[in-house]
């Protein structure tokens, strides 16, 4: 039975089985969070810092619509209404209630993905948060449009067999998974940084399809089978992750952090973000390889030892020169790296991805029915459903109010000096697992930014902090684009059987988390950051 679908086996209605379900459908976690949206929403008061908040005027790192300073007068110009203060304060806790209530339901998958997908604009509608046409807008983001032509890419890379050459390619030389948790995630890692991570996810996913049918013919158990999935899968996913401290490159969320960046007046070179985040990747990928070595790839059993590049070699015999379907999807995989490199700012990264579809639709190298067949339209929803979360909580201040009480909770230790650069990356990171990367640093940068002037320290240091925080976001599914790519293609190809779980990510996923944010503070910030150059101005 595939992963996230409903189950088919019928128990005693409210009998123990029953409660218990299985993914896709648990009773018990369901009523368990139904009774915490309905208490946190019409129980428990609203907290009177939301009703200060909403009222404050330009506060740190707020969104308000043009004209407006306070979150009052932004929400009623959106909602063209006339809430009072404790109304738009109600707004804001039920934004932080369906944040928490999605994301749990993301995280045990109580009921199916597409439903929690389409329970996020439910809420949106029900409780109008926000006017009808702008959660229309807020689901059909440019992110989710990327997402859905990555998977479409992926998917018509493994319909013509492009695939198998490119893994050849990469792991042919790879005798075993030591060598690929220790040689290939360091290379995948500072590659990541340069040219785009979710590319390089999306075209080894259906490759490791290849690996784990051969750990299928090798005898592997069920359980074996499952630790061969989240090796593969969790382990390019996570080493992607992590490459997103060495350069700017890296995508939307160093971007925004760079032009926050100028707009304080100290723009940063490329050399410099390099100077400062790239000596830290190598060790946060060596990590990675031997966390997902002890925690998974030593359970592997028979596919421990199996060769890898025997594997990719013996997918490549006798298919001949570079040809035919082949030779136009290599050709169309090239312009989309051209496209995402030189078009992505005109056209968006989802613009220039679904020009490469259309292209790809058009010349037949796949039909819809392919793409109905190969694509997780449900991981795209739930990308669209993160992204439409974020807006409401931009607009109502719901994030602003999570980040200043983080702040808040945090020791004073954590207030003044490399303290608030910890603290920086910290709630960053935590967010981000929540939300997605880019809007994390969007919403979190003005947050923490003015910060480094309070506690004198150096606006960079608080800057990158923030940034290389959101790369370490490996617990949930919607953390990054990585993250949802990877759980999209982790699919069996005769089956249908999703071989990742939400559970998964968790499980393997949020040590690693604490792991990546050790290293980062031990190796970079209270390391070789402390005998780097910095600009004399200070934040």
């Amino acid at each position: 039975m595939e992963h996230g679908t409903a189950v088919s086996i019928q128990h005693k209605p409210f009998s123990w089985p029953w409660w218990k379900g299985a993914p896709g459908q648990i009773p018990i976690v369901v009523l368990g969070i139904i009774i915490f949206f309905v208490t946190l929403v019409y129980i428990v008061p609203t907290p009177q810092s939301m009703i200060d908040l909403v009222q404050q005027e330009n506060v740190k790192g707020a969104k308000y619509k043009a004209g407006t300073n306070n979150y009052v007068d932004s929400y009623n110009k959106l909602m063209k209404s006339d809430f009072t203060p404790e109304e738009v304060a109600h707004k804001m806790v039920l934004c932080v209630a369906m944040l928490f209530s999605v994301a749990l339901l993301w995280g045990t998958e109580a009921i199916t993905l597409a439903a929690t997908d389409i329970l996020v604009g439910l809420i949106l509608y029900i409780f109008m948060i926000l006017p009808i046409n702008e959660i229309s807008k807020a689901y059909m983001k440019d992110a989710v449009f990327f997402i859905l032509g990555v998977l479409v890419l992926a998917a018509a890379v493994g319909v013509t067999g492009l695939d198998r050459r490119i893994g050849n390619i990469l792991l042919g030389k790879i005798k075993g998974l030591k060598g690929f948790c220790f040689i290939f995630f360091p290379v995948l890692a500072v590659i990541s940084g340069f040219l785009s991570e979710h590319a390089l996810v999306a075209l080894l996913c259906p490759i490791l399809v290849l690996v784990y049918m051969e750990g299928e013919k090798a005898g592997c158990s069920k359980k074996e089978l499952q630790a061969l999935a989240c090796t593969l899968f969790l382990g390019i996913c996570f080493a992607a992750n992590v490459g997103g401290s060495g350069s700017p490159a890296v995508g939307g969320r160093a971007a925004i952090m760079v032009g926050y960046f100028s707009d304080y007046g100290m723009p940063m070179s490329f050399g410099r973000w390099m100077m400062y985040g790239l000596p830290v990747v190598p060790p946060l990928a060596l990590a990675c390889g031997l966390w997902i070595y002890i925690s998974v790839a030593r359970k592997t059993g028979p596919a421990r030892t199996m060769d890898l590049g025997s594997v990719m070699r013996k997918g490549v015999e006798g298919i001949g020169p570079l040809r035919g379907k082949e030779l136009l999807m290599a050709i169309f995989f090239a312009a989309q790296v051209v496209l995402w490199i030189g078009a992505s700012a005109i056209i968006g990264l989802g613009g220039a991805t679904m020009l490469i579809v259309f292209f790809i639709l058009v010349t037949k190298l796949m039909t819809w029915e392919d793409v109905q067949q190969r694509v997780r339209f449900d991981v795209v929803g739930l990308y669209a459903g993160a992204c439409a979360m974020g807006v409401a909580l931009k607009y109502t201040g719901a994030g602003v109010w999570i980040a200043q009480n983080f702040v808040n909770l945090l020791p004073e230790a954590f207030h003044t000096g490399m303290g608030i650069v910890v603290a920086s990356s910290l709630i960053t990171t935590i967010v981000t697992n929540f939300m997605s990367d880019g809007a994390a640093v969007g919403a979190l940068g003005p947050v923490v930014l003015p910060m480094a002037a309070i506690g004198d320290v150096h606006l960079w240091k608080v800057g990158l902090a923030c940034s290389f925080g959101s790369s370490y976001a490996h617990a949930m599914i919607v953390g990054t684009v990585n993250n949802a790519i990877a759980y999209g293609l982790a699919k069996h190809p005769e089956t249908g059987e999703q071989l990742l779980t939400p559970l998964d990510f968790v499980r393997v996923g949020l040590p690693f988390v604490f792991i990546s944010m050790a290293i980062l503070w031990l190796v970079a910030f209270f390391g070789y950051w402390q005998i780097l150059p910095w600009p004399a101005v200070t934040g």
